[in-house]
């Protein structure tokens, strides 16, 4: 009985994709350019309003502060939700996110992308 309901109860939630955006520095004097994190989360919530609320307080709950082995203060801080899209139905195979841009170098883009793709081929190959 119990698995049937938890079966129901996944086909009946609203999904949304949130990309909750932090920035991390590091002070210092040789600290590096801030960066940015782009995370996507996805949430389980009854209503956009909610899945907000609930990507926001992700994003505030993993703030954290910590020293680098230069003994620098890191600081992970939650910019805002920047993106929340609701996902139709879940099946194999669905866009999730999409996101087009552009680029000077077109080339080496994607060079980069064979690059992250052999790299995840030979990560995904049995050992023997």
């Amino acid at each position: 009985m119990y698995p049937l309901l938890i079966t129901l109860n996944v086909f009946l939630m609203n999904w949304y994709i949130a990309k909750i955006v932090f920035t991390i520095t590091a002070d210092g004097s040789n600290a590096p350019k801030p960066q940015f994190d782009e995370q996507l989360r996805l949430i389980e919530a009854d209503s956009t309003e909610k899945a907000l609320l609930k990507a926001r307080a992700i994003g505030l709950g993993e703030e954290d502060s910590f020293y680098n082995d230069k003994m620098n203060r890191v600081k992970w801080e939650f910019i805002n939700v920047a993106d929340l899209l609701p996902i139709k139905k879940i099946e194999d195979g669905i866009e999730l996110y999409s996101r087009i841009h552009e680029m000077e170098e077109s080339k080496s883009y994607i060079s980069y992308v064979h690059q992250k793709a052999i790299s995840l081929r030979l990560n995904a190959m049995p050992l023997f």
